[in-house]
């Protein structure tokens, strides 16, 4: 069951060849996620999640990056508003982890912040000579989400530390090393192969639907990753540290223009 059908939202949904292409589409903004467009994607990959009538998902960006991750034009103000943005997160790896179909991540370029954290619920991340991976939460009085305490680890190992704290940029070739993504491609195929990875997992009578269940993570993990990050951002809004630390982030930008 799905909630209300949500407004707004930068995501474009093309059907190519029995597979679901959900694009981010707000280039300008180097396809920042405000809260409607955290939303709309969720609810777009619920609508599809069963499998009734498309074979996989495919996660991407227009442009030149994959998403700049969190709207910071948008900052949470309240309390409230903190425990929103943390929650409108974290719904997309909920559904994407409830599928029955395979999601794959095409990170056709700069993925930021809470945009990378989605692709890490991902079945399967598929970059680009341009992909590159940047985790700023630390510097910014920001902490992570999307049950990235969970599945970084799970993905990378001990590389998940650094990635977090000292906050380095990830180059494809890196994140091909660390297992951060699983394949890179050519820009122009990138689409395509994750079309076509999709089409491989899904083989006619196949199993699929029950080994994704199998394979990831149980909810139960989930949920309790959700419950420490959300404490973690309790805190850091308590402290000061958030509001600090966006107001840090846009002198920095002025100083700069």
């Amino acid at each position: 069951m799905t909630g209300p059908s949500t407004t707004g939202g930068h995501v474009d949904v093309d059907v190519i060849r029995d597979v679901a292409v959900l694009t981010l589409d707000r280039p300008g903004k180097l396809n920042a996620l405000d809260v409607a467009t955290r939303l709309r994607l969720a609810e777009l990959i619920r609508g599809h999640g069963a499998g009734d009538t498309v074979r996989g998902i495919v996660l991407t960006g227009r442009g030149r990056a994959f998403s700049a991750g969190e709207d910071l034009t948008q900052v949470p103000t309240t309390e409230s508003e903190v425990h929103r943005a943390f929650e409108s997160f974290h719904d997309i790896t909920r559904a994407i982890l409830a599928t029955r179909i395979p999601v794959v991540a095409a990170v056709n370029g700069l993925a930021v912040g809470g945009a990378s954290e989605i692709t890490l619920s991902c079945d399967a991340r598929i970059g680009t000579p341009a992909t590159e991976y940047f985790q700023p939460e630390n510097a910014r009085g920001l902490t992570i989400s999307n049950a990235t305490s969970l599945l970084l680890p799970r993905l990378v190992g001990n590389n998940a530390m650094r990635m977090v704290l000292a906050s380095p940029r990830i180059s494809a070739d890196e994140a091909l090393r660390i297992g951060l993504l699983d394949e890179v491609v050519e820009a122009d195929g990138l689409v395509d192969r994750a079309i076509g990875t999709v089409h491989a997992w899904t083989p006619e009578g196949g199993t699929t639907a029950l080994h994704l269940a199998l394979l990831r993570p149980l909810a139960a993990e989930v949920e309790a990753a959700f419950a420490r990050e959300d404490a973690a951002a309790h805190e850091s809004w308590t402290s000061g540290l958030l509001t600090a630390g966006v107001a840090g982030f846009w002198n920095a930008r002025e100083t700069t223009t």
